[in-house]
């Protein structure tokens, strides 16, 4: 008689899998919205569309991973904050566009089933959609043995916003004399940080477990700070006028803010105009790297940009900042400043250092 197989032989647990969504389910119902019909464990997520409040409705959607900060995750045991981030880099997508966040779906694929490890997992994605005001109304577990080692996974996430046509924000508006503020970042996010890994880990030698004096923190404890959520932040600005904004991601200022540039025009960034996470330093220092390099993979403290006319740059920093002073329920360690102007060019961003009293 021949031996039986399974699939749980082959390396898949079905009743691991049903015990994870069992986990989740307090987690992913904590984001519920109005607009959410049903329950998860159905084939789709339902979410309806309050068609009253928006006269002609644009769906904005945008999609991202958190890419090899995982491995920090791993080599931490850590799971708790990555959905944080993955919920961050889809949000700040949309959201340069005017769009409010209305929904969100994750997808978790693993070596290895671990109903607890994918609780952890789920449980920073439904808090990074309780921060951008979201509701998590699906998602995928999928256990792909040989393809991920045990102890490993990747983390991806979907977002779907709505803005009204009229006040779809494209950077198309942008003009010479246009004023750039920046919004600061609570560390490296989610970006560079397979060159992180590289000059910390390996050049340097430095543990995770690693206290740092400048850092106040362990080395981990720092790679591992959620990346930053400006839903809140701008969606107090509403009533302001906004001609652009930049999520400041892979590729840091350079390249991401020209993404919204109007042909004739570039980016006038003045070095000095914030302070540089002590992060940064650590890494140019540790790994010998160039200014520019560092300024084209790293956001160096700015996560966020907002463009705006110079009457309305006063407005904005006084909302966002008097907001955090007050507690008034924006991220309280979210700073904003003035860091350069829109000037007429060939284009992209150019450096200079200058005090900010320019402005």
């Amino acid at each position: 008689m021949t031996d039986t197989m399974s699939y749980k032989d082959a390396g898949v647990d079905v009743d691991a899998g049903n015990r994870a969504v069992e986990l989740m389910k307090t987690h992913v119902k904590s984001t519920f919205r109005p607009g959410v019909l049903g329950n998860i464990g159905g084939f789709g997520g339902f979410f309806q569309l309050d068609i009253k409040k928006y006269r002609e409705p644009v769906l904005v959607s945008g999609t991202d991973g958190v890419g090899t900060k995982l491995k920090i995750a791993f080599a931490m045991d850590k799971h708790d904050t990555v959905g944080i981030d993955c919920v961050a880099m889809c949000v700040n997508d949309i959201l340069v566009h005017g769009a409010e966040p209305l929904f969100f779906l994750d997808y978790v694929a693993l070596g290895k089933l671990i109903p607890e490890k994918v609780a952890e997992i789920v449980k920073g994605v439904a808090e990074g959609c309780r921060q951008a005001g979201c509701a998590l109304i699906g998602g995928e577990t999928a256990e792909m043995p040989g393809l991920y080692d045990e102890e490993e996974y990747d983390l991806a996430g979907f977002a779907v916003g709505v803005v009204d046509k009229a006040n779809l924000i494209d950077g198309s508006r942008i003009r010479e004399g246009d004023v750039v503020i920046g919004l600061t970042s609570s560390g490296l996010h989610s970006n560079g940080y397979s060159l992180a890994r590289k000059v910390l880990l390996e050049k340097a030698g430095y543990s995770l477990t690693k206290y740092i004096e400048e850092l106040g923190k362990t080395l981990g404890e720092e790679m591992l700070l959620p990346t930053r959520i400006y839903v809140k932040t701008v969606r107090e600005l509403a009533h302001l006028e906004i001609r652009g904004m930049a999520h400041i991601t892979g590729g840091g200022l350079v390249e991401n803010l020209p993404r919204i540039l109007p042909e004739g025009l570039e980016f006038e960034i003045h070095k000095g105009a914030w302070e540089v996470p002590p992060i940064f330093h650590i890494i140019q220092k540790a790994g010998n790297v160039e200014d520019e390099e560092m300024y084209r993979t790293f956001n160096m403290g700015i996560g966020y940009v907002i463009v705006a006319p110079e009457n309305q740059a006063n407005d904005i920093l006084n909302v966002i900042n008097n907001k955090n002073n007050n507690n008034g329920g924006l991220s309280e360690d979210t700073k904003a400043m003035i860091i350069g102007r829109v000037t007429a060019g060939k284009g992209g961003v150019v450096f200079c250092r200058h005090s900010s009293s320019v402005f």
